[in-house]
């Protein structure tokens, strides 16, 4: 890349710098603290934690991660739904010194000892039971019984499992206990500790797989995800007094920092939800007078249609964040108006890049937000560029570079994978195709990448057919993403059995889902002879994709 594109953030919009106010997480909660005192910061359920008081349960946390050995730069990681104690838990270990390693709940045992092991955390918060399933003890079925004084024999680095939930912890601490300890430790000792973590010391690292089927932990600091996070919440009209349900996860970028984080810059009350229960939301869309929903379209399509539903219920939505997809205009206008909303947005982004590049504003019509994602944020450059990294005209489809503050600092321990990523120009290469229009604004085309999207999910061909090959049956495999109705796309597997195995389509789907995230299974799986290879060995994927439309993969 030798252009320097203009910066984007020519529409007049001020930069709050979120990034210079505070500095860290911990100081940008100490702020809202004093400014907003008992105004309502968490809303889970029958719990309700005002600012002042999330400050001092965070405090008391933060002296609990101290009394158990956290130094500076150490990695903790958390693996729970959406609950009030996870935002504590990670707001606590970052004023602590910590970083935060979200763990996706949808993981298998195995893909969280994966993570755990190549980030090194000393620190597991989990949850204990959910949706009848023992976290901790799945856990134990992957890695191994307590060893050496370790929870876990084959996780060496990780010390101590703090069980979130009141369930028996067994073996391992429960979060009152853990609370318990920190008593050994002087709120002073914790204000020392604050004081010493910077904008540029690391905040957290999300793990995102790629072309060598391994997931690599994105690293982003205090810095990156404030500034980039208070010009998102302005950008979007995220307000103070807004009450927000967030049903994304807390462990993707946009239930995190898009979701609580988003929320605390603002002066905002987030609702954390469990699961997508349409019912629940509407229950709580109406009791609570949530304010702001983000959301599928699916989702809100299926809110209308629940029997559940009253206009009166949802009179107090405002705000809809939506993904960039291509919806027809007619169903965008059918939601804004049935359920009220006043502004709908939607954007694009992706771990590598604090998971946001682009957003529509609030005041976008909605012909613009059903057909892009959006101008990037301010103080973004994005360009479009051709297979030699030269810059294509406007309206011409390209590969999409991102440049400037929201750019990772780079893999964990992976230095040849963060060269192929961001160039030595700074610009991170997204592997996604696109188009810039005269107004700066984006639409997403399609991807270099063998990545495909389940439900909201980022699933990635080589990850699964890692995963796949450990089945005994299995010689070889590729995985394609197909269209579905209601996922989006889906994986489809082609496997060439073991010679002498018998290998029953069915049974590998049902092993798949024991051993990966259920986004990951393939919903189909092709028995073949042979995978179609080129000349230098490569399996042809695009032949795959062509024999399943010619005849359904035989």
């Amino acid at each position: 890349m030798t252009t320097t594109p203009t910066a984007a953030g020519s529409d007049g919009f001020v930069d709050p710098r979120g990034d210079l106010r505070w500095g860290t997480t911990s100081a940008l909660l100490a702020d809202a603290a004093h400014r907003l005192g008992d105004a309502e910061a968490i809303v889970d359920g029958d719990v309700r934690i005002g600012y002042a008081a999330l400050d001092a349960a965070v405090t008391a946390a933060a002296r609990s991660f101290l009394a158990s050995g956290l130094n500076r730069g150490d990695r903790v990681a958390v693996w729970s739904p959406n609950t009030a104690q996870w935002i504590i838990a990670a707001l606590g270990l970052q004023r602590a010194g910590g970083v935060l390693i979200p763990l996706n709940t949808r993981f298998q045992a195995q893909e969280a000892a994966f993570i755990l092991d190549k980030s090194k955390a000393r620190i597991l918060c989990v949850i204990g039971e959910f949706l009848g399933r023992d976290y901790p003890a799945s856990l134990e079925d992957a890695a191994g019984g307590p060893e050496g004084g370790r929870p876990y024999a084959g996780l060496p680095d990780l010390e101590q499992v703090v069980v979130l939930s009141d369930g028996g912890p067994g073996r391992h601490t429960s979060w009152d206990d853990f609370l318990e300890s920190g008593r050994t430790v002087t709120e002073e000792q914790v204000r020392a500790r604050a004081a010493e973590i910077g904008p540029d010391d690391l905040s957290d690292m999300l793990f995102t797989s790629g072309t060598t089927g391994n997931p690599k932990g994105a690293m982003c600091t205090h810095a990156q995800t404030l500034r980039a996070y208070a010009v998102w919440a302005a950008v979007v009209g995220l307000r103070e007094g807004d009450r927000y349900l967030i049903v994304n996860p807390f462990f993707h970028g946009f239930g995190y920092k898009a979701g609580w984080l988003a929320s605390l810059i603002v002066g905002a009350t987030s609702l954390p939800a469990r699961t997508l229960d349409v019912p629940q939301v509407l229950k709580v869309v109406r009791e609570e007078k949530v304010t702001v929903l983000p959301g599928t379209p699916t989702l809100y399509q299926t809110m209308l249609e629940h029997p559940d539903f009253t206009a009166e219920g949802v009179s107090g939505l405002r705000l809809a964040v939506t993904g960039a997809t291509d919806v027809p205009p007619a169903v965008v206008h059918r939601i804004k108006e049935e359920l009220g909303f006043s502004h709908i947005v939607a954007g694009y982004g992706l771990t590598e890049s604090c998971a946001i590049v682009s957003m529509c504003r609030y005041d976008d019509p909605l012909e613009i937000v059903t057909s892009t994602a959006g101008r990037p944020l301010p103080g973004l450059e994005v360009v479009t560029v051709d297979a030699e990294g030269e810059p294509v005209p406007i309206g011409a489809e390209g590969e999409i570079l991102v440049r400037g503050y929201t750019v990772m600092k780079g893999y964990l321990d992976e230095e040849a994978e963060t060269a192929a990523t961001v160039d030595a120009d700074g610009w991170l290469h997204t592997g996604d195709l696109g188009t810039l229009d005269a107004d700066g604004r984006l639409r997403i085309t399609g991807r270099i990448k063998d990545m495909f999207i389940v439900g909201g999910f980022n699933a990635y061909p080589a990850e699964i057919e890692r995963l796949l090959s450990v089945h005994p049956a299995v010689a070889q495999c590729a995985v394609i993403g197909i269209p579905d109705e209601r996922m989006g796309e889906v994986g489809a597997a082609f496997v060439v059995p073991r010679r002498d195995a018998a290998l029953d389509p069915d049974e590998l789907i049902s092993w798949a889902r024991q051993n990966m995230a259920n986004y990951k299974v393939p919903r189909q799986v092709h028995v073949v002879a042979e995978l179609p290879l080129n000349a230098s060995g490569k399996i042809v994927k695009n032949d795959l994709r062509a024999r399943l439309a010619r005849d359904g993969g035989a």
